[in-house]
């Protein structure tokens, strides 16, 4: 019977980066991902690095740290993340008071710098003068988020892990003929057996849970993008998103109550629109978002209606950009009812941890990676520890 020390359960960028640091320590890893074409929210992120937005001590040291494995993850991973610094453009509405919004981003660690809309346009030139009162401005980290994901796992099964492609179903109990040996993690097609096991796996986390009767207080949206091919002709200079972001909104309201998710199929609260734009370095963009409070993770959305909601909203803003061709996505995405991640131990379950609910993942992740890798091989960590599920 083939055994682990660790199943890593999920190969988004939170997986495979946990997987990695694991791997590093000389554990035996499985990781398991049910996708072998990659449909998580790393996939149709914008991938950008917000390490200017800490606001307390605690995120104001995960940012530190983040940009910091950024700078050099590329030449430790052999693999190229394409990370650069953007300028962040911050659009404010027309309708609204460009320093008030400016007063509300004094509590970042960065804040970012005021523009008007002569400044804004001339640092963005693909803008629509008419539909802004200002912007702010500040760096922005920006990777690849699919080929860092990537880059984690070819360095992963390079040093010696495992990976499958199977569909995890079910996380049982230790038996008691094995305990406190072994636990059990059941796919679709096989059964594996490891010493701990590590749940990664973003929005399907909480389902996940629930289908192993683990209480957890882990949510989801309903994100949809648009993507396009390469664009030669085009460039945006920027990464555009709002000033005002109704998705971190929508994730604080859509969480006060828990009981609600516990239901089949709800919709906790209207869907929003964040209008935002990147490019790639090969020309691409993705443009989004709605976010939609859906408790059903399989829920089925209009495609059709949503990139239609996502192109008027672009035309208002990077009018350029709004009848390019592409093609609309959705994920789901993770995030904890205080924006900040779930990580450590799940109480009641032996050997049985999580490791999801970023709001800020590639800030975050890379360095949480390493501390939760350095804290269960016995190094005590007061962040993993503040990060626990039992907070909430």
């Amino acid at each position: 019977m083939k055994t682990y020390d660790w199943i890593v359960v999920g190969a988004g960028i939170t997986g495979a980066a946990l997987a990695y640091e694991l791997v590093k320590k000389g554990y035996a890893v499985l990781l398991l991902e049910q996708h072998a074409i990659p449909q998580n929210a790393t996939r149709y992120s914008y991938g950008g690095i917000a390490f200017w937005s800490g606001t307390s001590p605690l995120t104001k040291q995960l940012c530190a740290e983040g940009i910091a494995r950024h700078q050099i993850l590329s030449e430790e991973l052999d693999f190229d993340t394409e990370f650069r610094e953007l300028d962040l453009l911050l659009t404010i509405p027309a309708d609204t008071n460009p320093e008030e919004v400016a007063a509300s981003y004094t509590r970042f660690a960065i804040p970012p710098t005021l523009l008007g809309v002569k400044e804004a346009c001339e640092l963005e030139p693909l803008l629509n003068p008419n539909a802004i009162a200002g912007a702010l401005t500040v760096k922005h980290g920006h990777i690849h988020p699919d080929k860092t994901a990537l880059g984690y796992i070819t360095a992963f099964l390079r040093a010696g892990g495992n990976m499958k492609i199977e569909q995890v179903t079910n996380l049982l109990p230790t038996p008691y003929s094995l305990s406190p040996i072994l636990s059990e993690v059941q796919t679709t097609t096989e059964m594996y057996y490891s010493a701990n096991t590590v749940v990664c796996a973003g929005g399907l986390s909480r389902q996940l849970f629930q289908s192993s009767n683990v209480a957890i207080k882990l949510y989801f949206t309903h994100a949809e993008m648009l993507e396009t091919p390469p664009v030669g002709s085009l460039r945006l200079k920027t990464l555009v998103m709002p000033a005002h972001l109704n998705r971190f909104q929508l994730e604080i309201e859509s969480s006060k109550n828990d009981r609600v998710w516990t239901q089949p199929d709800c919709e906790v609260l209207p869907p929003i629109l964040d209008t935002g734009a990147v490019q790639f370095k090969d020309g691409s963009f993705r443009f989004g978002q709605i976010s939609r409070a859906l408790t059903n993770p399989l829920a089925r959305t209009d495609s059709a209606e949503s990139e239609a909601i996502i192109r008027e909203g672009l035309k208002k803003i990077l009018p350029i950009l709004g009848n390019l061709s592409g093609t609309c996505h959705r994920c789901l995405v993770s995030f904890s009812h205080d924006a900040l991640p779930v990580i450590g131990l799940i109480s009641g379950r032996e050997n049985l941890y999580v490791f999801s609910g970023f709001s800020n993942p590639l800030a975050f992740v890379p360095s949480l990676a390493q501390r939760f890798a350095n804290w269960v091989s016995g190094e005590k960590d007061e962040i993993i520890l503040k990060l626990s599920p039992q907070r909430l």
